[in-house]
């Protein structure tokens, strides 16, 4: 894929690439301990970006919320086709079984082999207000992000990279003790760099996950979990990978299950 549709043009790109300030600001939207975070009377929750519903192969922005009950059983319904199996040792993983990070040249994947490496695609994919390094038409200096792991809006710049985080949905390290060990380079480059598991997210967040499945770690927004459940499911289905019986009851559970 060589277009850069999903970009949206700036007319004054330099005065777009200074933001006032990097980081997180609460939103009316993040929800409260206790409480699912759905928009009244259970419509959309807006600016997230697309539904994982709709959004099958990853290159639609963003991760919004479900909120009704038609999506919420539509959702139950793919993850009731995932398998599960018990969780493999992690014997042998190392990253670089993966190929190295943010590879542009992975074929059978959206978003590859368009010149922009994989983590500046996820960037611009998701970000709004999104400005270029000048000359540059894939590196991302700065832009806002609705950030579907904690609710809140980020502003961000590169001088703050780790502020925004490239999150893998499902690991690589799980994906490694769930089969992927025995697969060769060019499928784990796959999934590695695949934008279906790639969400760009509070850095924070991303590492409290570290490695976890959904039993272990969920995103701190209540409303966006059934939607990641079903990412997590999507992810499972395409690369014929089991998740573990916890993980797998848990991600019912986000969705009514």
């Amino acid at each position: 894929m060589t277009s850069r549709a999903y970009r949206v043009a700036l007319p004054a790109l330099s005065a777009v690439a200074v933001l006032a300030l990097a980081g997180c600001q609460p939103e009316d939207l993040a929800a409260e301990p206790g409480s699912s975070g759905a928009a009244p009377g259970g419509g959309p929750v807006e600016g997230f970006g697309a539904s994982p519903l709709d959004n099958p192969d990853g290159t639609k922005p963003g991760l919004a919320p479900l909120t009704s009950e038609a999506d919420r059983a539509e959702a139950r319904k793919i993850i009731e086709k995932v398998a599960t199996k018990g969780r493999g040792p992690k014997t042998g993983y190392d990253r670089d079984e993966f190929g190295y990070a943010w590879k542009d040249s992975v074929d059978g994947i959206p978003l590859s082999r368009n010149g922009c490496d994989t983590r500046n695609d996820l960037l611009a994919r998701d970000g709004k207000d999104v400005a270029l390094r000048s000359g540059s038409d894939c590196v991302v200096v700065s832009l806002t992000l609705k950030d579907p792991y904690t609710g809140r809006t980020i502003d961000w710049k590169k001088q703050k990279a780790t502020t925004v985080q490239i999150d893998h949905v499902m690991p690589l390290s799980y994906d490694w003790q769930m089969g992927a060990a025995r697969w060769n380079e060019s499928k784990r480059e796959q999934i590695a760099n695949d934008p279906l598991n790639l969400i760009p997210v509070d850095g924070p967040a991303n590492g409290a996950k570290s490695d976890s499945g959904p039993a272990a770690w969920l995103p701190p927004y209540k409303a966006i979990r059934c939607s990641y459940a079903v990412r997590f499911a999507q992810v499972s289905l395409k690369y014929d990978l089991p998740v573990t019986a916890a993980d797998k009851k848990a991600m019912l559970a986000q969705c009514g299950g």
